[in-house]
């Protein structure tokens, strides 16, 4: 509800000194009469008609307050719009190779990766999001859906140990992951077209190259972010011995050189995770990059709504004039 005419509200400071008359100088004009002792009286308990002689005040001041919010010209609008959408596709493609499990990044990499990825995806409604992991190999996670509830499950089933475990070859196959989110995005009819890539090394597996993986991607009008995660020297890594974990310190990695080869051949940008709070304000910098088109035509109209308003001030008025003649009736 909005009100046309806001200034008439000043009017209502008027409030405050009309209670201060109430207060000091009304029970002046009330009818006294002498007597020689009081005592009697000192502990009469109070009749129901005095006790709820405020009433008439609270009355009054209601009628005053419905009245001025009628002055005001409150107003009431329907309104409605035409929206059309036209959503981004976006892969992620993350690196999941044992490396990731390094904790330089709280808890891990790729546990960091996930929940800002997460929070990525939960923000992007109306786009077509898709996961592909690789290590030293590629497979896609979950193809591109709006079906985020899916998307987002099947993310946090991505273990961190999956390359350990030998479910996948373990390595760094940055072309192969690069290439395999491509080829979901080939046949796409979005406009715009993104691969977000991250990783922690440098390619030492698969049988397709980083930058032929870009050029690829390139000549299909695909636009690539990639993101270098880790710290600088040497990372904190846990290493089972023995049945249990002992850690070592593994050296860092990330061949940036190949990853800001990839950002500049697709018109993309490359970014540097060295902590969490880094890692998150890369994926926000990127949402912020990335907006889908919103064509929206919006129509309004509004209706007067001072009727009611009015209508309970006249009921208090006329509520507050018959109490005083009947209830609260003074004999001179």
């Amino acid at each position: 509800m909005e009100f046309a005419n806001k200034e008439y509200f000043f009017l209502l400071l008027l409030i405050i000194p009309y209670i201060l008359w109430y207060v000091m100088y009304h029970k002046k004009s009330e009818p006294t009469i002498r007597m020689a002792d009081t005592f009697a009286f000192r502990y009469a308990p109070r009749s129901w008609r005095v006790a709820l002689m405020p009433v008439q005040l609270l009355l009054r001041l209601l009628a005053f307050t419905m009245l001025v919010t009628a002055l005001a010209r409150p107003q009431t609008s329907n309104s409605w719009k035409n929206q059309t959408v036209e959503g981004i596709d976006i892969m992620l493609a993350m690196d999941v190779s044992t490396s990731m499990l390094a904790e330089d990044l709280r808890p891990n990499r790729l546990e960091a990766a996930k929940k800002v990825a997460a929070e990525f995806i939960a923000g992007r409604a109306d786009d077509n999001i898709g996961l592909t992991i690789f290590a030293g190999e590629s497979f896609t996670q979950c193809p591109m859906t709006t079906d985020h509830a899916s998307l987002l499950s099947l993310l946090q089933g991505v273990r961190t140990d999956i390359a350990a475990r030998g479910l996948i070859e373990d390595g760094t196959a940055i072309g192969m992951g690069l290439a395999n989110a491509v080829s979901r995005l080939k046949d796409s009819k979005a406009k715009s077209r993104v691969v977000i890539l991250l990783t922690d090394g440098s390619n030492n597996r698969g049988d397709i190259s980083p930058m032929t993986a870009a050029e690829i991607a390139k000549s299909l009008g695909i636009r690539v972010y990639t993101i270098g995660v880790g710290t600088t020297g040497t990372a904190r890594y846990p290493l089972s011995v023995g049945g249990g974990t002992q850690y070592v310190n593994i050296p860092v990695e990330i061949d940036e050189k190949t990853l800001r080869g990839i950002a500049a051949a697709t018109d993309g940008d490359f970014y540097r995770a060295k902590n969490n709070k880094e890692l998150n304000q890369i994926y926000k910098e990127i949402d912020k990059l990335e907006k889908s088109k919103l064509n929206v035509t919006k129509f309004s109209r509004r209706y007067e709504a001072f009727q009611r308003f009015a209508l309970v001030a006249v009921i208090a008025l006329l509520l507050e004039i018959l109490l005083r003649i009947t209830v609260f009736r003074r004999i001179p």
